[in-house]
């Protein structure tokens, strides 16, 4: 188990970051472990054809037998949403002895795959060329695997901390914690997470917390060395619903009266959904689905209601009808079609 404790100050220094370079990391248990999580196998068969001639041994060498990662290679961001770019850039400045530190400790108690043995040199130069080509074959990596669906995850990933924000506010660090992830428990100024290979204890003290959403974690994912400030990379919500294909409207004469775009959210709109979700799930800019949105929300064909900082949209009673869909009354629905906030 491995147990943060947080003050009062690392409290108040509670925040979240988004990491392309965390994302593409990760990738690499799935793309290693095709069984660690069905949801992902669509991902892996549209990237497994594009590796190429990209060094497949190096990059699986990353992942050690207990599925753990060189901390390294995860940098803590120092901003909200750092490019790509901009990480790498922190991982080619790491030194020598970082890396050959991360790198055994990633395999520890066994041995370092042969695709690594230059991080047992005594001398630095031949280290730095292991760094040095690490980064460049993640660089080819994320090109081919992470940065062309990034756009659709960044929009996954933002709405998860918007709900997270929301609980926190609400709720304070029991709340925010609480549907995490089961190995998650937060008593007395600890979180603790459980079922980790690590056993250890690291005091904040003053340094917050950083909570970063991911895809293609599976589990929560704090650093493998006690050294490292307190950050947590964990399951993001509605991972399931990522690789699904994009919805189409299925009346034509749905399609002829509103449009396509127009009829493909009113077909989506069952249940409440912000618009960034709904963006994320037609794959196109949040400002596109508002657009949309005001001459549903203006015809009487959505209805909306704010909840926290965000709006939600659900389809009307107008709109059920002219779908040809049928809704009972339920405990989120008003008399005249349109919903309450939900959380």
């Amino acid at each position: 188990m491995i147990s943060f404790e947080l003050g009062v100050e690392d409290l108040a220094d509670t925040r979240f970051a988004l990491s392309p370079m965390h994302e593409t990391v990760l990738s690499l248990r799935v793309l290693r472990e095709p069984g660690l999580s069905a949801l992902h196998l669509p991902w892996r068969r549209s990237v497994l054809g594009g590796l190429g001639t990209l060094d497949t041994d190096l990059l699986m060498s990353l992942v050690a037998v207990r599925r753990t990662l060189p901390d390294f290679l995860t940098p803590r961001p120092a901003i909200f949403a750092p490019s790509f770019e901009e990480e790498l850039a922190v991982v080619r400045r790491t030194s020598p002895a970082l890396v050959r530190r991360d790198l055994l400790a990633t395999h520890a108690p066994g041995p370092l795959p042969d695709a690594l043995h230059d991080a047992t040199a005594a001398d630095d130069a031949p280290v730095v060329g292991l760094r040095d080509a690490i980064c460049e074959l993640l660089r080819q990596y994320w090109e081919v695997a992470v940065e062309p669906m990034w756009p659709q995850m960044r929009l996954l990933l933002e709405a998860d901390m918007t709900y997270r924000a929301r609980q926190l506010a609400v709720g304070g660090a029991r709340l925010l914690f609480a549907d995490m992830h089961p190995n998650l428990r937060w008593h007395d100024g600890v979180l603790h997470i459980d079922q980790m290979i690590s056993r250890h204890h690291v005091a904040a003290s003053g340094r917050g917390l950083l909570l970063v959403p991911s895809v293609f974690s599976h589990k929560p994912a704090p650093p493998v060395s006690p050294e490292e400030p307190p950050m947590l990379a964990y399951p993001s919500r509605g991972v399931a619903t990522l690789w699904a294909p994009a919805p189409t409207a299925d009346a034509p004469a749905l399609v002829s009266l509103l449009g396509a775009p127009r009829a493909r959210l009113l077909g989506l709109l069952d249940a409440p959904l912000p618009t960034v979700e709904l963006a994320r799930r037609l794959r196109v800019t949040p400002s596109a689905v508002s657009q949309h949105l005001r001459v549903l929300y203006a015809t009487g064909l959505v209805t909306r209601a704010r909840d926290g900082r965000q709006v939600l949209y659900r389809r009307s009673s107008l709109g059920d009808q002219l779908i040809g869909e049928r809704r009972t009354s339920g405990p989120d629905h008003d008399q005249e079609g349109g919903f309450r906030a939900v959380t």
